[in-house]
């Protein structure tokens, strides 16, 4: 008989979701986790060693500061209805390149381990990654952990330091889950288990088949068959129609839209390369009479009412990217007749007269000359949260005047008027001091503030609208996992 869920247990269980493959189900099934633990009344936190994303949040940092992690980990913190902090997402590995990445270690850039070769990097790290770990479990009755990839990357085994280190470390139980939708999942499953030692198949308390459709009752008898190999059970299946309605965090989501209306405004978001921070724009998903996309080309913005600019992790080589595509004749085009431009972190240094880089962070270059301003890089990167009100916004943004907006900043640059454009009297109306600006005809909106779209104020003076509030995913998520994983699952996994 499965004991009873006690708040206070020292030190906390862990509760890992590892994958057979990326894109498997662990982010969203480790948030749904973090909610339906928290819903039993226990102190949550997420885990995840390192993550490898561009798309970041800024959370509290020790000794007062800010710093950087996954969003994934900072959405199921909320989920666990806990304060994100770095330590969820001690080392986060944002791309900058196919063979370079910047290493951001409990919240704060590390240029030493930036330079050094992954393998190498690995035993450096472990020791903080550990710490925060133990810090947690020392702090909550459970924390929920997510893998990376799959655990049985076997080239990768002796270096690992997010998937079964971790486990074995926090003595976790662990479910695997599988995408059964791409076909071989069971052999996915017994194949993963195959190669991981002994002593780590030992953690593997079940498996979980994702995105699943048609009749459950075709899948026999395969989990049975499984579960003579492994002596691991299925203990889920999720069916594929359920929609998690959570930011995406690994790439562009998909177009389909949950938002009900006439269309009134078509949106286009252009996907650089190397664009981040892109899970801000879900919520444009769920607006009433709001259709968003993905451009990647000039056709891809014929129609649009808005081009937005999003954040990038290489401003000059995605601006290069955009011009090879032929956006930028596009995008000029767009703004010449009045259409709405928005450009955001990345995007507003791309809006500018020029990119000048003295020190060797993202580039040189010139902008595409929406906005006469021009963005010099510091080493020095600004991460922090930021609350403020927008000044007097005029011409086609003009609803957003007066708002107050909060978000956060996360940029290497700093933006200001461009000196000879501006004596010459061509000005950019500045809405936020440092911040914000608008061109003349006010149809060309350029901010450093991520996160705009979710601020409820904003879709409202926008769109005169709301989008379904992150609490209320966060809840369907855990109703969701507990009709189907089977009875006493969750709730055994949890005790000590």
């Amino acid at each position: 008989m499965t004991q009873p869920l006690v708040p206070g247990q020292r030190p906390a269980r862990c509760v890992m979701v590892l994958g057979t493959t990326s894109g498997a189900g662990k982010s969203w099934l480790t948030t749904a986790l973090c909610r339906y633990y928290s819903n039993q009344g226990l102190k949550v936190a997420p885990f995840k060693a390192q993550n490898m994303s561009n798309n970041a949040r800024v959370v509290a940092a020790p000794g007062e500061q800010f710093g950087e992690i996954g969003s994934a980990q900072y959405f199921q913190a909320l989920a666990a209805r806990a304060v994100p902090d770095v330590r969820m997402n001690p080392l986060l590995l944002k791309p900058e390149a196919d063979t370079k990445s910047q290493v951001v270690l409990l919240g704060q850039v590390s240029d030493e381990l930036s330079q050094l070769p992954w393998r190498g990097r690995s035993q450096r790290v472990w020791p903080q990654i550990a710490a925060a770990l133990d810090a947690l479990r020392a702090e909550n009755d459970v924390v929920v952990i997510e893998g990376a990839g799959s655990p049985a990357e076997i080239n990768l085994h002796a270096s690992d330091v997010v998937n079964m280190r971790v486990a074995r470390h926090a003595e976790a139980r662990c479910l695997l889950v599988t995408d059964i939708d791409r076909g071989g999942a069971f052999a996915h499953l017994f194949g993963t288990w195959a190669l991981l030692p002994e002593e780590e198949r030992a953690l593997i308390a079940g498996f979980v088949l994702n995105k699943f459709r048609g009749d459950e009752a075709l899948l026999a008898p395969a989990p049975q068959m499984l579960q003579d190999k492994t002596g691991v059970p299925v203990v889920a299946t999720i069916p594929m129609q359920w929609n998690h309605g959570l930011p995406e965090e690994d790439g562009v989501f998909d177009m389909r839209s949950t938002a009900a209306g006439a269309v009134h405004t078509r949106i286009a978001v252009v996907a650089y390369p190397r664009i981040s921070n892109l899970d801000e724009f879900q919520p444009l998903k769920n607006v009433p009479g709001v259709r968003m996309s993905w451009a990647r080309s000039p056709a891809d913005v014929e129609g649009a009412d808005w081009i937005v600019l999003p954040g990038s992790k290489a401003t000059a080589a995605d601006l290069a990217w955009l011009r090879a595509q032929g956006l930028d004749a596009a995008i000029a085009a767009h703004a010449a007749r009045g259409g709405r431009v928005l450009g955001v972190c990345g995007g507003l240094q791309m809006l500018g007269e020029a990119l000048i880089d003295t020190v060797g962070v993202d580039g040189n270059g010139p902008g595409l000359g929406l906005l006469p301003l021009v963005t010099s890089f510091e080493a020095t990167k600004t991460v922090r949260p930021t609350r403020q009100c927008f000044g007097a916004v005029q011409g086609a943004w003009r609803h957003l005047a007066g708002v107050a907006v909060q978000g956060y900043e996360i940029h290497h640059g700093q933006t200001a008027q461009h000196p000879a454009m501006a004596a010459s009297g061509d000005v950019a109306r500045e809405l936020m001091p440092g911040l914000a600006w608008q061109n003349p005809a006010g149809n060309v909106l350029g901010l450093y503030l991520h996160g705009l779209f979710e601020d409820a104020a904003v879709l409202r003076a926008l769109f005169g609208a709301d989008a379904p509030t992150l609490d209320a995913v966060f809840d369907r998520l855990a109703a969701g996992i507990a009709r189907h994983f089977e009875p006493g699952v969750l709730d055994a996994l949890a005790v000590q």
